[in-house]
C-alpha cells in the first residue's frame, strides 16, 4: 500500500461492496474496525444510490483486541443472516482486519446457514478495488452458476457481464446494450452483477453466448463460463461510432443474425461534424488520455480516428490490463504509461503538454493546475461525473455524448483565448466603458498606460539578481497571452531557454519572436 493524497482504486473490499451494492439477494458481511465504514459514503453521496449498500460491518473496536474479534464476527454474520435472509452471503475482511487472521471463512462455514455462503480472499496489500470487484463477481459465478446446461440454447441469446454499481456511466450503458441487442433481435438471459439477484446466476448457462462490457470486472468469470460451460463472449467495447459497428458485427456473428438494420441507421452525429468545415478546428489537436483500460483504450480511438486528434500520452492505472494499453498505444506510436501515481500522471501530461486531457476527476485537477482542458471519461470519478440524466458513453448515442464532451472543451477554451487576445483592445479591454454612453477610458485621465508599463517593466529589471531568473517585461507577457492557450506553455518555456542561453535578462517582446523564429527552424 502507498499512501498518498489521492487514489485511483480502493482497496479489493470496497470492489467487492461495487459487486454487492449492484445486485438484490446478496449480503456482504465485512470483518473490519470502526472507522472502516466510510464506504458507505460512495454510494450514497457519489452515486446518488437509493439505499444504503447492503453490508454489515463488524466495527469491532481497539478494547475488542484483547477479547475474541472471531465471535464478534460470527454474530455479526448471524445477526445480518437473521435480519436480512439473503438467497447468498460472502463474507471477508478489511485491509485491517486482514492483520488478524481470523478466517471469516471458515467462521462463517461453522455456522452452517441454510444459504450458500461466498468466501473472499482479498489481499488489500497487494491487489485494488477492480480486481477486487473481478475477484468477487469471479467467485460468485464459479459458486452459483450451476452445472452445464443440457437443454439446447437459444442461439440467438446472452448475458451481459460487468456493470456494477458505482461504475462510470454502467446504468446508462447497459440502457443503450440492450438496445442494440433488441434492435438485433437477440434476447438478454441474465444481465449480472447490475440487478441481478443469486438465483439469476444459477441461469447463466442457459445463454448461448456472453457479453463483456467492462474487462476489468468480468473477464474473469467470463473465461470460466467458456471453459465450463461452453459459452463463447464478445469484449469489444461499443464505444464511439467505430467500436459500436464492431461490437454489432461481432454479436450479430455469434447470434446467426443480420446486423445491417442496426448498422443502417446507427444515427450518431459524431461522422457528420468529423466531415463538416467546423470540424477542421480539431484537426491535430494533441491529447493525453489517462484511465482504466476499456475507457482509457476506447477514448483514444474515438479521439483519434473518428474526431482527427493527435495522441501524445496514452495511460492506464488497470494493471491487470496493462498489455493491452501497451499495444494500444504501440499502434500510436508512442510509450504507454501504466502508473497508480497521480504525481507521475501529472509529470506526464506537463512533459506531452497536450491541448486536451481525457482522464478521470484527478487529472481534471491536474490539468485545472496546468491550465489545460479537460473530460473525465473514466473513473474515478466525482458526483459531478454521475449525472441524473441519460449520458451513455456506449451505443451510438453514447458517440454523440462523447462528441459533446471532446469537443466542448476545446470549444469553450477557443472562447476563453479570444477573450483574452482582445482583453486589450482599444474598444474591448476592460476599462472602456459602453461606446454609446460616451465615457471617456479611465486610464486616460492619467499618466498613459504605456508609459507606465515602461516604468515597471524598467524597475523588474532593476530588482532581478544578475544571475537569476530571467524576468518579463510586462508587454511581453500581454503579447504571450495572445498565443493560444494550449501552446502557451511551451512558447514560454522555449522562450525563456533562449533567453537563458544567451544571457538574457529581460524577455521583451523581440525576444519572444526571436525565439520563436529560433525554435521553427
Amino acid at each position: 500500500m502507498q499512501l498518498t493524497l489521492w487514489t485511483y482504486e480502493g482497496p479489493p473490499h470496497i470492489g467487492a461492496m461495487r459487486v454487492a451494492t449492484a445486485m438484490r439477494g446478496l449480503h456482504y458481511v465485512l470483518h473490519a474496525p470502526q472507522g472502516d465504514t466510510y464506504a458507505d459514503l460512495l454510494f450514497t453521496m457519489i452515486e446518488r444510490h437509493g439505499a444504503r449498500p447492503p453490508v454489515t460491518y463488524t466495527t469491532f473496536q481497539a478494547r475488542d483486541l484483547g477479547a475474541d474479534t472471531a465471535e464478534i464476527f460470527k454474530q455479526a454474520v448471524s445477526d445480518a443472516y437473521e435480519r436480512f435472509r439473503p438467497q447468498a452471503m460472502i463474507v471477508g475482511a478489511s485491509c485491517t482486519a486482514e492483520l488478524l487472521q481470523d478466517d471469516p471463512a471458515g467462521l462463517a462455514r461453522a455456522l452452517g446457514l441454510p444459504i450458500p455462503v461466498i468466501p473472499l480472499e482479498l489481499p488489500a496489500y497487494q491487489k485494488k478495488e477492480n480486481w477486487g470487484a473481478s475477484e468477487t463477481f469471479y467467485r460468485l459465478v464459479r459458486a452459483l452458476a450451476g452445472p452445464p446446461a443440457t437443454a439446447p440454447r437459444v442461439r440467438a441469446s446472452c448475458n451481459i457481464l460487468g456493470p456494477t454499481a458505482l461504475g462510470f456511466r454502467h446504468r446508462d450503458d447497459l440502457r443503450e446494450v440492450r438496445g442494440l441487442l433488441g434492435d438485433l433481435g437477440i434476447a438478454v438471459n441474465v444481465t449480472a452483477p447490475l440487478g441481478a439477484t443469486p438465483a439469476d446466476l444459477g441461469r447463466l448457462g442457459e445463454a448461448a453466448f456472453n457479453v463483456v462490457l467492462y474487462p476489468e470486472i468480468a473477464r474473469s468469470a467470463a473465461q470460466w463460463l467458456e471453459r465450463t460451460h461452453a459459452q463463447p463472449f464478445v469484449e469489444t467495447a461499443p464505444i464511439g461510432v467505430r467500436g459500436t459497428r464492431a461490437f454489432v458485427e461481432a454479436v450479430a456473428a455469434l447470434a446467426g443474425v443480420n446486423p445491417a438494420p442496426v448498422l443502417d441507421g446507427e444515427g450518431s452525429r459524431l461522422p457528420w461534424y468529423a466531415r463538416s468545415v467546423d470540424s477542421t478546428y480539431l484537426n491535430g489537436k494533441r491529447v493525453f488520455v489517462f484511465g482504466d483500460a476499456t475507457h482509457a483504450i476506447a477514448a483514444a480511438r474515438v479521439a483519434t480516428h473518428e474526431i482527427g486528434f493527435t495522441l501524445v500520452g496514452l495511460g492506464t492505472y488497470s494493471r491487470e490490463l496493462a498489455r493491452e494499453v501497451r499495444a494500444e498505444a504501440a499502434a500510436h506510436g508512442i510509450e504507454a504509461l501504466v502508473t497508480d501515481d497521480y504525481l507521475a500522471v501529472e509529470a506526464a501530461i506537463a512533459a506531452a503538454q497536450p491541448e486536451l486531457v481525457l482522464g478521470t476527476q484527478m487529472e481534471r485537477h491536474v490539468a485545472k493546475r496546468l491550465g489545460i482542458p479537460c473530460a473525465v471519461i473514466s473513473a474515478p470519478m466525482h458526483v459531478q461525473d454521475v449525472p441524473a440524466r441519460h449520458a451513455p458513453q456506449m451505443g451510438f448515442e453514447g458517440a454523440n455524448v462523447l462528441f459533446d464532451t471532446f469537443v466542448h472543451p476545446l470549444m469553450m477554451g477557443l472562447e476563453e483565448h479570444l477573450l483574452a487576445m482582445f482583453r486589450d483592445d482599444p474598444e474591448f479591454h476592460d476599462g472602456v466603458a459602453p461606446s454609446h454612453l460616451g465615457v471617456a477610458p479611465s486610464h486616460l485621465g492619467g499618466r498613459p498606460r504605456e508609459e507606465a508599463e515602461a516604468e515597471a517593466a524598467t524597475a523588474v529589471l532593476a530588482a532581478a539578481p544578475a544571475a537569476g531568473p530571467v524576468v518579463w517585461a510586462i508587454e511581453a507577457e500581454r503579447e504571450l497571452k495572445k498565443v493560444p492557450f494550449f501552446v502557451r506553455g511551451k512558447a514560454r518555456s522555449n522562450t525563456e531557454r533562449y533567453a537563458r542561453e544567451r544571457a538574457l535578462p529581460l524577455i521583451t517582446v523581440e525576444t519572444l519572436y526571436d525565439a520563436k523564429a529560433h525554435f521553427s527552424r
